[in-house]
């Protein structure tokens, strides 16, 4: 039973389930057996609670036999990315300072996923504040790739994406700032998502008002991650910026299906550009292979060109509200214990100390142009598709690539720039397997889209996923 299980999608698992083909129980047991098998080797799922998810799981079963539901997702087991607050389970955000730590309250999305039957598991594994797109820490190690396990499974949804990829599970959430959704999508060759902000919104204790980084999604497949924000999205009272739009704008007819029949882009434009015009240094397998998925969505009917927007204003409106954002989340803790927090949180949080209001109003100046640029691109275009990752998974020994075709980095975040100059636009932007290099290491590909059209972007997703296969492939573990 176990093993058929594995590779089943949430959509297949939660269907199986309402029809007592198989037990809430029978699922979380080949869940948490699958665990047991390859966690030791990945070290993606870090904390766990066997005991209470079988309470759970029985108590889903007794539902099922009076004929009741908790849900769509009613008995299906899954993990959860160790940033978000899970009542009665610890979440330290890799963090040595935090590694006792135990909520009493779900965060937001939790706390709709459980609404919609899912059982809690555990926890799986983050960088450290979850800062830096490659999944170490002190408290539990390094989590690495399913597909070559000295490579890197990048982050800071490493854990997820690792979890995913290995069969432990189909979907889970994940959150993603500068990427952290996105890019360990494209290293463990699964969806990553990131939604337009509001979608899933953001509410206190955290800043309501929050824009920068988001709360998502990573699945096997486009359809599950759909069938995720049906549950977890839409509006609600405490978070002042909320889109209006239920979660059931994502419940539609086409990503119920596991395999689109004829996938069709038939009227779709696409602005096409692996690097932004040469703006990224981008290894050579991995250009070859992003470039090569254009032809991808000529097949299906799109019309592609080589515009792109001008992202020149995205690195300083990055920049600049990523390192607010740190010193607002964790300042107090870094004049506390400023030598307990690795360095290069420490440099984001000095970035920010150090900011001059001069600089925070050219920031904003700057994010009013970025946002007037991307109106202009999206008025003839409905997507816009570049390279999700610029390197191919690296050795998981390192803390981050240095240089990318003898291109210098300057810093940490300088490799995933691909990725942080997206986040910036406030535009949703989803990644989804694209190929694999000659040695089998997965590579994505970024598709991104104008803000709020997330159901239109999920589509385009979802052609390109049934016309390719790609999502199909497996590691061998």
């Amino acid at each position: 039973m176990s093993e058929e299980l594995l590779w089943c999608s949430t959509r297949e698992l939660a269907a199986r389930i309402a029809a007592k083909e198989i037990s809430a129980r029978e699922a979380l047991q080949a869940h948490l057996d699958r665990i047991d098998a390859v966690n030791p080797v990945l070290n993606a799922v870090v904390t766990r609670d066997d005991e209470a998810a079988f309470v759970r799981a029985e108590a889903a079963d007794a539902a099922s036999a009076r004929g009741e539901s908790f849900g769509p997702l009613h008995g299906v087991p899954m993990t959860h990315k160790d940033t978000h607050d899970t009542a009665g389970m610890r979440t330290t955000w890799g963090s040595p300072l935090m590694a006792d730590r135990v909520p009493e309250t779900d965060s937001l999305i939790i706390a709709r996923l459980k609404q919609a039957g899912i059982t809690t598991t555990g926890k799986t594994n983050v960088p450290e504040f979850a800062a830096g797109s490659h999944t170490f820490n002190e408290v539990f190690g390094t989590t690495v790739n399913p597909f070559d396990p000295t490579k890197s499974a990048s982050g800071s949804s490493g854990g997820v994406g690792a979890a995913l990829a290995a069969g432990i599970q189909a979907s889970g959430d994940g959150s993603d700032m500068g990427g952290s959704l996105r890019s360990p999508a494209s290293f463990n060759n699964v969806v990553g998502f990131r939604p337009s902000n509001g979608r899933i919104p953001h509410t206190p204790p955290a800043d309501p008002y929050a824009w920068l980084a988001q709360s998502g999604f990573m699945a096997r497949t486009v359809s599950d991650v759909a069938l995720l924000m049906s549950v977890a999205s839409g509006p609600e009272p405490s978070a002042p910026a909320s889109l209006p739009e239920p979660g059931s704008v994502f419940d539609l007819p086409e990503f119920g299906l596991e395999k689109q029949v004829s996938p069709d882009l038939s009227g779709v434009r696409i602005g096409f550009s692996p690097d932004l015009n040469g703006l990224l240094p981008i290894e050579d397998e991995v250009a070859s292979i992003v470039g090569s998925t254009a032809e991808v969505f000529s097949g299906l009917g799109a019309r592609v060109d080589g515009a792109i927007p001008d992202l020149s204003d995205a690195d300083e409106v990055f920049g600049v509200r990523r390192a607010l954002d740190f010193v607002g989340s964790w300042g107090g803790l870094y004049e506390a214990h400023p030598d307990r927090i690795k360095d290069s949180v420490v440099w984001n949080i000095r970035m920010g100390l150090g900011l001059t209001g001069a600089e925070v109003a050219s920031a904003e100046a700057a994010r009013a142009r970025l946002h007037s640029e991307v109106d202009r691109f999206f008025a003839d275009h409905d997507a816009l598709v570049l390279t999700t990752c610029q390197v191919l998974p690296f050795d998981a020994g390192i803390e981050y690539p240095t240089e990318i075709n003898g291109v210098r980095l300057e810093n940490y975040l300088d490799w995933m720039r691909a990725l942080c100059l997206i986040s910036a636009t406030g535009c949703p932007a989803i990644s989804v397997p694209a190929g694999f290099s000659d040695s089998g290491l997965p590579v994505g590909l970024q598709i991104v889209s104008r803000p709020g059209a997330d159901v239109e972007l999920l589509r385009i997703a979802h052609a390109f996923e049934s016309a390719t296969g790609h999502h199909g492939r497996h590691p061998r573990l």
